[in-house]
């Protein structure tokens, strides 16, 4: 099988460490769910892939929905201000919703949800990152659980982008000085 690389990327986390982290996730949050059906709603774009493997992780009725969400453009850096771009699909007021975001980073984005989601009245809201930036943190907020804590890097890979391209490697790279353009 081939694999997706780019000259100069360095890899953070392979794919079998991310199955790995991904696996264990999974069956916490099937622990905690203790038999109960999930709405898992994922953040757009950038958290499909792990919401697709970390939905095969979970033993549970669960179901999908996504929405959108814009605070990056096409840089490096937040704009600060978040917009949603595409709301659910169905109502989630007393069902168990699981948020699946890729990289919990300023957290701007994740608490402007959680603030959303709560005025919908859920029986439960959680929230599951593949990836924790703690050092960027502006907005006070946690996930439940949590993949990777990393440094202040930028990372691509696995769904997470630079200007849309590099979604599709399969490995979490870090993105540095020089990329390749």
């Amino acid at each position: 099988m081939a694999t997706v690389t780019f000259e100069g990327l360095e890899v953070l986390y392979s794919r079998q460490q991310i199955a790995e982290r991904v696996a264990e996730m999974g069956a916490q949050i099937t622990r905690d769910l203790n038999g109960e059906k999930l709405v898992m709603v994922g953040v757009l774009k950038g958290a499909a892939f792990f919401l697709v493997d970390l939905s095969r992780a979970i033993q549970a009725d669960a179901t999908f929905d996504f929405v959108a969400t814009s605070s990056y453009g096409s840089g490096l850096r937040s704009s600060g201000a978040v917009k949603l771009i595409k709301d659910l699909d169905q109502p989630i007021e007393g069902k168990n919703v699981l948020v699946v975001e890729d990289i919990l980073d300023t957290g701007l984005t994740l608490s402007y949800l959680r603030k959303f989601f709560l005025q919908q009245r859920p029986k439960s809201l959680r929230i599951a990152t593949l990836l924790d930036k703690p050092s960027r943190r502006i907005e006070k907020i946690e996930a439940d659980y949590v993949g990777f804590s990393i440094p202040n890097l930028f990372v691509i890979g696995y769904g997470m982008d630079y200007g849309e391209r590099y979604r599709n490697l399969p490995d979490i790279c870090i993105l540095g000085p020089g990329h390749p353009e």
